[in-house]
């Protein structure tokens, strides 16, 4: 474990170094926007909308009190939409989605050698796979989850107006009740710290493996858990820190 921890922070300050070539950065930071971000708004924004339409859908259906307002249900939607669904439940669907794909596609090149081609060549090989990837998670992924919420909480809007649950007017003055711009902070401060985990966890995965194909598949499998146990322990920690 230790050792492991060792080689990761290695790895970690080898990319974290300037890059030799701005111009291959910067073609490299344009692929991984469109393979890491544009890619997954897809899935996001499906996940979102019905993500939100349940959470109204629970929430209607458990105030069986005349006591409880009905602005309840926007009020309660919003703030587990924003405060963990969209910043938590997201990320770990990015880390399947996307950690997987660094992971494999690093250990890929790992195993056919291309990684010991690049720093034969002199190449900061780590830096020049990893890098842009990173920049480009951290840079895009609070997108995501801002275009998230904006989903979840129409999702919400849409369930309430169709199923006759809330009125519109209650829905919207229930998503307005109370409302603290600290919580969409939290939210994409967790988000920023979520992204560098997805990145770095499954880039280390597919960088140091020694084997083919089928430990190229261990090693994916591997990042996805590791990554996964980390948001979750992470947004443990930093709701206790920030909440």
């Amino acid at each position: 474990m230790v050792s492991l921890l060792g080689k990761y922070l290695l790895l970690m300050i080898q990319v974290f170094r300037k890059p030799a070539k701005w111009k291959v950065f910067w073609k490299q930071l344009m692929t991984e926007f469109q393979k890491i971000g544009v890619e997954s708004m897809g899935i996001v924004a499906i996940i979102s909308v019905f993500m939100g339409a349940v959470a109204a859908m629970q929430v209607a259906f458990n105030i069986d009190s005349p006591l409880i307002p009905l602005i309840t249900v926007g009020f309660t939607v919003r703030q587990s939409i924003i405060l963990e669904f969209s910043p938590t439940v997201i990320s770990l669907i990015l880390a399947g989605k996307v950690g997987s794909r660094i992971a494999s596609e690093i250990g890929t090149m790992r195993v056919t050698e291309q990684i010991d081609a690049l720093q034969t060549m002199g190449v900061n090989s780590a830096n020049y796979l990893i890098l842009p990837k990173m920049v480009a998670a951290l840079l895009f992924n609070p997108a995501l989850i801002t275009m998230s919420m904006f989903l979840g909480l129409v999702g919400g809007l849409v369930a309430c107006v169709s199923l006759d649950l809330v009125s519109y007017t209650v829905y919207i003055e229930g998503l307005q009740a109370w409302f603290d711009p600290w919580s969409i902070t939290y939210a994409l401060i967790k988000t920023v710290i979520f992204a560098f985990i997805i990145v770095s966890v499954s880039g280390f995965n597919g960088y140091i493996i020694k084997g083919g194909a089928l430990d190229v598949g261990n090693a994916s499998t591997k990042a996805v858990v590791q990554t996964s146990i980390l948001i979750i322990l992470f947004n443990l920690i930093l709701t206790e820190i920030l909440l």
